[in-house]
C-alpha cells in the first residue's frame, strides 16, 4: 500500500511548482493533472498491486516537474530519492531532441525504469485522452491516438489493468476523430 505521507509530501511539493499553471485548453489548475495521473495509479495498483507503490504515486506526482517548471532534477532527488528522480526524469521529454523523436527516447528511458514508472506513464496518457482542446485540428487528435497505441505496444505489458484500461481509453478517443 502506498504511504499517505508520502503522497502529501508530493502533493504539496507539485503544488508549490506548479502553482499558477492550468490545463491547457481549461482553468482548471494542472494540479488536477497530476492529482488525476495519480488516481489512475492509485486505481491500477489497487486491482494489480506492485512492488513499489510509493514509487510509481509519487512518480505520478511529480511526473511533469522537470518539464513544465523550473524545477531541477537535483531537487527531485533532494526531496524524493533517487529511484524517483529516475523515473521523473524518463518521464520527462528531452527538449534536445526533435519533437519527433522525443516519444521514443522517453518510452526507451521509461522501459529502463522499474514497471511503477511504467504504470505512471500509461496513467498519463489514459488521463490525457479526455476530449481533445477544440483548437486541436483533426489531424492532431488522429496522431495523439497514434502515440497512445505506440505507448500502449511499448508499455502494456508493465502493468496489465492500466494497459487493458489505456486500450479502452484509446477505443473511445476514436470518437473525437471524426468532425463534429
Amino acid at each position: 500500500m502506498w504511504s499517505p505521507e508520502s503522497y502529501l509530501t508530493a502533493l504539496r511539493f507539485a503544488a508549490e511548482r506548479h502553482a499558477g499553471q492550468t490545463v491547457p485548453g481549461t482553468e482548471l489548475p494542472y494540479l488536477v493533472h497530476v492529482t488525476s495521473v495519480a488516481a489512475e495509479v492509485m486505481r491500477g495498483l489497487a486491482l494489480e498491486p506492485m512492488a513499489a507503490p510509493d514509487l510509481a504515486v509519487t512518480c505520478a506526482l511529480l511526473h511533469d516537474v522537470v518539464e513544465d517548471t523550473a524545477t531541477e532534477l537535483a531537487e527531485v532527488a533532494a526531496g524524493f530519492g533517487d529511484p524517483v528522480a529516475r523515473g521523473v526524469a524518463a518521464l520527462s521529454k528531452d527538449a534536445r531532441l526533435a519533437k519527433d523523436e522525443q516519444l521514443d527516447d522517453s518510452l526507451r528511458r521509461i522501459r529502463d525504469c522499474p514497471r511503477e514508472v511504467w504504470a505512471v506513464k500509461l496513467a498519463d496518457r489514459i488521463t490525457n485522452l479526455q476530449p481533445p482542446p477544440i483548437r486541436w485540428t483533426a489531424d492532431k487528435r488522429r496522431r495523439y491516438q497514434a502515440e497512445a497505441r505506440r505507448i500502449h505496444a511499448a508499455l502494456a505489458g508493465g502493468h496489465a489493468a492500466l494497459g487493458e484500461r489505456l486500450a479502452e481509453m484509446i477505443e473511445r478517443y476514436t470518437a473525437y476523430l471524426e468532425p463534429a
